[in-house]
């Protein structure tokens, strides 16, 4: 018995690690043998963003205003995640990055069962790390870190494979008008945003309970 559970994110989006760690505790509570099943959708909230990035003080001032507004948002995110199992090092930050290679490169682990291990490293870089998941370098060394071929990864990114089925996906992500990130579709219920561990957790059993009587 298995339940899909699908998740249409971004990697510069915070609160998309956040829901992840807290969607993993929430299926540790299952006191069921059910095998969950997760697949990643991408979702661009700069899908105008140069391929390079930017300097992330300049477009976070530029954005937000000034740059003292920008890190306090910063703030507020490191404040309300106290609790949850993720570190956020927004002084490590030096670009904001074009996330469309990274959700190609998860696209790519997909093929080889390693989306949620490729999209987990990508978010964790980004944020714990302050890496530039921009740079091409980058997303190769990350492969390897979870398994993948360096040569077979670096030929991928400098190729044009993977772009029309991953601009595909972003379209399907609009036509199911989805307008933000996270959001987790499991079993008939759709979730939006970083929900608590106790509500993914009665989601979780609600789907499996719907998966038992079907069976």
């Amino acid at each position: 018995m298995a339940l899909t559970i699908s998740i249409t994110s971004d990697f510069i989006c915070p609160w998309c690690l956040v829901a992840e760690s807290r969607l993993n505790k929430a299926i540790e509570q299952l006191d069921s043998a059910v095998e969950i099943e997760r697949v990643w959708y991408p979702f661009e909230l700069n899908p105008d963003m140069p391929a390079a990035g930017i300097d992330r003080k300049l477009y976070r001032s530029t954005k937000f205003g000034s740059w003292a507004y920008s890190q306090q948002l910063d703030a507020q995110t490191i404040q309300a995640t106290q609790s949850d199992d993720v570190e956020f090092r927004y002084d490590q930050m030096e670009i904001t990055p074009n996330t469309f290679n990274a959700h190609r490169l998860t696209w790519f682990a997909g093929q080889s069962g390693l989306a949620t291990e490729m999209a987990v490293r990508i978010l964790r870089a980004y944020f714990s790390e302050g890496q530039n998941i921009s740079d091409t370098d980058t997303l190769a060394a990350l492969a390897m870190e979870i398994g993948l071929e360096e040569t077979a990864v670096r030929d991928f990114l400098i190729s044009e494979v993977g772009i029309q089925e991953v601009r595909a996906l972003e379209q399907r992500a609009i036509a199911l008008g989805i307008q933000s990130v996270p959001t987790i579709r499991i079993g008939d219920e759709i979730v939006s945003g970083a929900q608590p561990v106790e509500a993914l957790a009665a989601i979780l059993q609600r789907a499996v309970s719907g998966l038992k009587e079907t069976v």
